[in-house]
């Protein structure tokens, strides 16, 4: 069933949308129902919380949880996306895994252009450490450019001095600003989400005119990496922004951080949100990331 599956998926994702180029509010609308059609899997409840200041959502199991809280960032080209848009794949998380899960309502460009969404997220993860958790026993994940804000929060906390935490997922990361991988071009046309002009136009939002080439902003080239936690990639072959990954985990492991890379072939970007049922790889990925998890927090409490 699998290329069916992916051939179903690449066609739904491939249907044109509206004629000209949409304004930010309906990118956001178009957002939350294209993500408003994902599984959501039962045994976890959710509930509306404050992080750092900014509204997050708490995603617990049903039957309580084990030690350990994931501090997820959602996805949305930093310009759309909320946490209850992520809600499909922090719930996924949190019932593979059995941790908890704080996901950020951080803010979003344009009105808030970078880096106010990099500093709620510190924020948000200095609330946690001051909240009495222990670093050992947080793990940061996110998706596109979440997944981009996973590794970008974590260099930010090392670089304010902050314990960081025990691990870091990242699906389909955007750790680029720049856009200069490869696979920008190469991947044009096969991806079936993103064009190049899609890209620049919400970087360009988030950017407002600030230079890409920082570290916080384009990690997978600019970035020293040195002190990272142990990192697990995943992201498809058929994405754009496919080199942001396949650059960053081979800077990472030069830099001497334990990293994974893990290529789906023929999936598209953030193909794990597709999991439940419509798209076998997904639920794999996703396996593969709980383990990677309930590793590296396998007792946090005995650190």
């Amino acid at each position: 069933m699998s290329k069916e599956q992916l051939a179903a998926i690449d066609a739904m994702l491939r249907r044109p949308g509206p004629d000209g180029e949409p304004s930010v509010e309906e990118l956001r609308a178009g957002f939350r129902a294209l993500m408003a059609q994902m599984v959501v899997p039962d045994g976890v409840r959710t509930t509306p919380s404050v992080l750092g200041g900014r509204p997050a959502l708490h995603v617990e199991p049903d039957n309580g949880a084990r030690p350990g809280t994931i501090l997820y960032f959602h996805g949305g080209g930093f310009v759309f996306g909320s946490p209850e848009t992520a809600l499909c794949l922090t719930a996924q998380l949190v019932s593979r895994t059995g941790f908890d899960s704080y996901s950020v309502d951080y803010r979003l460009a344009p009105e808030h252009p970078f880096p106010a969404g990099l500093e709620d997220n510190l924020r948000a993860y200095r609330a946690l450490l001051d909240s009495g958790l222990d670093a050992s026993a947080i793990a940061f994940a996110g998706d596109s450019a979440g997944g981009g804000y996973s590794v970008t929060t974590a260099l930010a906390a090392r670089d304010a001095g902050l314990p960081l935490p025990a691990a870091i997922v990242a699906f389909s990361p955007g750790l680029d600003a720049a856009r200069t991988g490869e696979s920008m071009t190469s991947k044009e046309g096969i991806d079936p989400i993103f064009t190049r002009a899609a890209v620049q136009r919400t970087g360009a939002m988030y950017l407002a005119g600030q230079d890409p080439a920082q570290p916080l902003l384009s990690p997978a080239v600019h970035a020293d990496l040195t002190g990272l936690p142990p990192v697990l990639v995943q992201v498809g072959t058929n994405e754009i922004l496919l080199d942001d990954s396949t650059r960053f985990a081979s800077r990472a492991e030069k830099a001497g951080v334990d990293v994974i890379l893990d290529i789906t072939a023929d999936a598209p970007h953030v193909f794990q949100a597709f999991a439940g049922g419509p798209l076998d790889e997904a639920d794999q990925a996703l396996d593969r990331a709980a383990l990677f998890l309930t590793q590296r927090l396998r007792n946090p409490d005995a650190r």
